[in-house]
């Protein structure tokens, strides 16, 4: 069994908002593979994916951004699933738009959403980190999650997430490092200026 959460804001405002990128990547792999209608389920909406003989649930927590990790531990506690197959996808403001890490434990790097979760769970979940890119002056950092992505990102986003929902049969037979390097292949990063601080990992 395994979680695979988005993080995310859930009133309709806030829908194509940098903050959820992790609600787009599961609404695309929800896409990609038929999967049923979303249900109300620990305090999120939740939907089954079975692929060969590995079940996962998808998970988008409808506590607000800054308290994702009260729905995302309620489901991890329920199905008694180990941290380490709970897979969080979020926006990155340290990596640049369009790259994309998959990285097990670690600190929050200053993201409520992490440190939400690691509340619930410990560090030792995997986070799915999609790069946004960084405005490049902490105090505008607010403003720039919480906007729509431009048009002109809209190219490079899909193909990222799409890149993601490709390789998740990768993911649920356990092979974390080809799931990397598949979505790597799929979706490298546009050519484009980063606005702030170099990557960090």
């Amino acid at each position: 069994m395994m979680i695979l959460a988005g993080l995310g804001n859930p009133e309709p405002k806030y829908l194509r908002n940098r903050h959820n990128v992790g609600f787009m990547a599961l609404d695309v792999i929800a896409e990609a593979y038929h999967c049923g209608p979303w249900r109300k389920r620990f305090q999120g909406l939740a939907t089954d994916l079975v692929i060969g003989s590995n079940k996962l649930l998808l998970l988008k927590p409808q506590t607000f951004y800054n308290n994702s990790g009260h729905s995302i531990g309620e489901a991890a506690n329920f199905f008694k699933v180990d941290p380490k197959n709970v897979i969080v996808f979020h926006d990155e403001l340290d990596l640049a738009p369009g790259k994309f890490r998959l990285k097990l434990g670690g600190g929050a790097a200053g993201n409520n959403g992490i440190k939400s979760t690691t509340s619930q769970l410990g560090p030792d979940f995997r986070r799915g980190r999609i790069g946004v890119g960084h405005p490049g002056d902490r105090n505008k950092v607010t403003g720039y999650v919480l906007s729509d992505f431009s048009k002109s990102e809209e190219s490079w986003l899909m193909t990222l997430l799409d890149a993601i929902a490709g390789s998740v049969d990768l993911l649920a037979e356990g092979n974390v490092d080809a799931f990397q390097t598949q979505v790597t292949h799929k979706a490298p990063a546009p050519a484009v200026v980063k606005r702030g601080r170099p990557d960090a990992d």
